[in-house]
């Protein structure tokens, strides 16, 4: 069907909070507090904040779906979209949030985006026009996009195109008010412009109102046009600064930094790693090998019987082999799509090796055995301990503290090591909460924690820094530096270019492979010294 345009109008909308307060179910103090805000219709607003400022509070609160009637959260004051409440009129607002992996409900990249227009009861010829157009107006349809089909497999997009897929959804919607929620906080730096240019032809063609919540300022401060900064409960809540961005960036840059906020050309302090002759290129270190992989293949794919034979999942990437040592760090860097994720979990013993193999030394194993993927899950998380990218993934209980007690009441190791990670990574005054109302920075801090609770000596993390604000940035990025210097290993999935220049080591970068190419002729990834 050739793709038309829909006469269907998008009527900016106009936001308004007085007084307004959200308190989580099981939470003793308010996500957010104190809130007076006016956005006009049509305006483009960067929501900043330190972490746990209430930022994504008040996305999902705008997009009508924060709690409901049947908990016991707490709700004051007023927050209205054209004098509506939200919940009222869901569909009225878009949310786009920061994983691209669980925006994906449908296979197929056409149902995808008609998903949200069908919900809204929109008439079926209209819902293809819109999708059309909404592909369009993202950049899919074009060559530089992919040039994609309506039936084109939401599995094969990279990350940067699953946000754009999302953003089409929501554009099929015909919202008034387009929310983002890091939206390019897990991309790729090709991705993160990507969504970036999609988010500006989209809002230069529809004049929608947008507010979008991003750490890294820099990214966004030439598309909006206006700059609201929050405060945290616990500093009165309320709204500290609001203005364009030039006024905002330049007569408060210091209490921006001081605030936690990402502020252009700004690196916080963090404490100073000891140095090793690998990393100052000298000899080639002689600390000692904790992992080997060799000649790895990986997929998340598992093998597929057909009659009589067993058909082996396709590598998402092949040839790779690097080395992890006590001590020392280990940077997996390369675009979305590319495998690091994948990789990762071989490594750590959470995958089974398409092909070559992971090898464990004697010193890590304890008896275990040479193979991770073999051990018993007591002995993979006393050893090798795991971040997953997304935080939602490894929580167990429905209490912070019990989180962090878990994996060491269940080794029967002593609890002493909780009190100083609750202080280290700034949990302190969320130990009674439960783990699903955090923010998404307060998350991922939490999943960092209760690995580390069981005294791994290998800790690999898939995304370590997403949500961070400068502050808990800084203070974990040291936080991993000490465990260098004191043996422990630490393997990071990353795009974050300043977070592996504080940990040093090593990089092994992957870059996509050809899909479906026999391994023989796949470039093998290759580990590089001192380039992290």
């Amino acid at each position: 069907m050739p793709a038309t345009q829909s006469s269907n109008h998008v009527r900016p909308a106009a936001i308004h909070a007085q007084g307004w307060a959200w308190r989580h179910a099981g939470r003793s103090t308010p996500a957010i507090q104190d809130l007076d805000l006016r956005i006009e219709p049509g305006e483009r607003v960067l929501l900043l904040g330190p972490s746990g400022a209430g930022k994504s509070t008040l996305l999902h609160a705008l997009a009508g779906v924060l709690g409901d009637e049947e908990d016991d959260s707490d709700e004051t004051g007023s927050l209205l979209i054209d004098g509506v409440a939200p919940r009222e009129q869901r569909g009225g607002a878009g949310l786009m949030q920061q994983d691209p992996e669980t925006q994906v409900v449908l296979s197929r990249v056409g149902d995808d985006v008609a998903f949200g227009a069908e919900n809204l009861a929109v008439p079926r010829d209209e819902i293809w026009a819109r999708v059309h157009e909404a592909l369009d107006d993202v950049g899919l349809r074009t060559a530089a996009g992919g040039g994609l089909a309506l039936d084109h497999p939401t599995a094969a997009l990279s990350g940067g195109q699953k946000q754009r897929l999302a953003l089409a959804g929501i554009l099929a919607m015909r919202p008034g008010l387009i929310l983002l929620d890091e939206p390019t906080a897990n991309l790729d730096p090709v991705g993160v412009l990507e969504v970036r240019d999609a988010v500006q032809r989209c809002l230069d063609k529809t004049g929608a109102t947008l507010v979008v919540v991003e750490h890294r300022v820099s990214v966004w401060k030439d598309l909006v046009d206006r700059i609201v900064v929050l405060q945290p409960p616990s500093a009165g809540g309320g709204v500290l600064l609001d203005g364009t961005p030039d006024q905002v960036l330049t007569e408060a840059r210091t209490m921006l930094m001081a605030a936690g906020v990402w502020v252009p050309g700004y690196v916080p302090a963090t404490r100073a790693r000891r140095t090793t002759t690998q990393e100052t290129g000298g000899h080639e270190s002689t600390a000692q090998f904790l992992l080997v992989a060799q000649d790895l293949a990986v997929s998340r794919e598992k093998p597929r019987r057909r009659r009589f034979k067993t058909i082996p999942p396709v590598p998402v990437q092949s040839g790779i082999s690097a080395q992890v040592r006590a001590g020392q760090a280990l940077t997996i860097t390369g675009p979305n799509g590319a495998g690091k994720s994948t990789f990762a979990l071989t490594l750590a013993g959470l995958l089974a090796p398409v092909d070559g193999k992971v090898s464990a030394a004697v010193e890590l194993s304890e008896g275990a055995g040479i193979d991770p993927f073999k051990w018993k899950a007591d002995q993979l998380i006393s050893r090798i301990g795991t971040v997953f990218q997304e935080p939602e993934h490894q929580f167990v209980t429905g209490k912070v503290l019990d989180e962090l007690m878990f994996g060491p009441k269940h080794l029967g190791h002593g609890e002493e090591r909780v009190d100083e990670l609750v202080e280290r990574l700034r949990l302190t005054h969320l130990v009674d909460a439960n783990p699903y109302t955090l923010s998404g920075g307060e998350k991922r801090r939490l999943s960092v924690a209760t690995v580390l609770a069981a005294h791994p000596k290998v800790l690999v993390l898939d995304e370590p820094t997403f949500g961070q604000d400068a502050n808990t940035w800084a203070e974990l990025a040291s936080f991993l530096s000490e465990l260098l210097d004191a043996g422990t290993a630490v393997v990071s999935v990353t795009h974050d270019e300043e977070f592996s220049a504080v940990l040093g080591g090593t990089e092994l970068r992957l870059d996509p492979a050809t899909p479906r190419v026999p391994d023989s002729q796949s470039q093998p990834a290759r580990q590089e010294a001192g380039a992290a």
